[in-house]
């Protein structure tokens, strides 16, 4: 079944970016983004007793328009769902699973559902259901890519990422055994078993050191010394495994629009859906304008030079 213009059009402005981007687009960005924005800072300043005693009615006037705007943002992404081609196979109805089930999808649902839940289920705690409406901060994925690029970096080098938090969960369980033989019969009250040890063991290893616990006896000072010498070698491994994951993807996006410069450079010209291609290319991997004519020139540069 053929998609109408109406579709094509809506599910333009309400995608992100991308060479298509009009006006209408951007300002749908800027709009639904500011409207996350202040619903976290509503849903924050709600939580405060006096703030909320003040100013309850406007706080709930805010929210249902908040739910109307995202509930017909939700069910115009369910209708335009068809016009995506990165399904070319697929039909109406499988597209519009595939968004419904997607991780946008479910943030999507999961932004709207808490505040439906709490005006048809009165008995339920509305904190949770407060704290529940927190998940529309992820809606803000719609419009950047950070989590994509953390989920991305780390499945790239997931090997060497495994690798080092094995070392990590090594050193946390010998930690919290040591600790746990040493201290027991000083500090009963604390570390009583193995798991309760945990806690002390996972605060050292990240260096946070909150000072609630902390070993008495001098050998096991010399394992809260050990253990928190472990946690900077193990936290810094993995911390620098995602700088350097972040790096290489980088690197390697660069590289794949290199190539697509050099291919549109194949018969001496670029043509204006390359252009359009090219332009896509560059927004979705966040290349600047600056460094895209960079590497157009010195792609145009090196062709003439051949």
């Amino acid at each position: 079944m053929a998609t109408s213009p109406l579709q094509t059009r809506i599910y333009k402005i309400l995608e992100k970016g991308g060479a298509h981007t009009s006006r209408a687009s951007r300002i749908c960005d800027i709009t639904l983004g500011s409207l996350i924005i202040l619903n976290l800072i509503a849903i924050s300043l709600e939580s405060v007793s006096s703030i909320n005693a003040v100013y309850s009615k406007e706080f709930f006037v805010f929210e249902i328009f908040s739910v109307f705007v995202f509930s017909i943002e939700y069910c115009l992404r369910i209708w335009c769902a068809p016009v995506r081609d990165d399904m070319p196979n697929a039909g109406p109805l499988k597209k519009r699973m595939a968004y419904i089930l997607s991780g946008h999808g479910l943030i999507d649902l999961l932004a709207i559902l808490p505040s439906i839940a709490a005006l048809v289920m009165t008995s339920v705690d509305l904190r949770w259901l407060r704290v529940m409406r927190m998940l529309r901060l992820f809606k803000i994925s719609h419009y950047s890519t950070a989590l994509e690029d953390l989920f991305s970096a780390i499945r790239d080098e997931r090997g060497t990422f495994a690798a080092a938090f094995y070392l990590f969960t090594i050193a946390f369980f010998i930690a919290s055994t040591l600790i746990y033989l040493i201290e027991n019969e000083v500090q009963p009250e604390v570390f009583s078993s193995i798991p309760h040890a945990m806690w002390w063991s996972i605060i050292t290893l990240t260096t946070v050191g909150y000072g609630d616990v902390s070993p008495l006896t001098i050998p096991g000072k010399f394992v809260g010394a050990a253990t928190a010498m472990m946690g900077v070698l193990t936290v810094a491994l993995l911390t620098g495994i995602v700088a350097t994951a972040f790096s290489n993807q980088m690197a390697r996006r660069k590289e794949i629009f290199k190539a697509e410069v050099a291919h549109a450079l194949e018969d001496g010209e670029v043509s204006a859906t390359e252009k359009e291609h090219l332009e896509d290319l560059r927004k979705r991997y966040e290349i600047s304008e600056e460094h895209a004519k960079a590497i157009l020139e010195l792609a145009r540069e090196h062709r003439k030079s051949e």
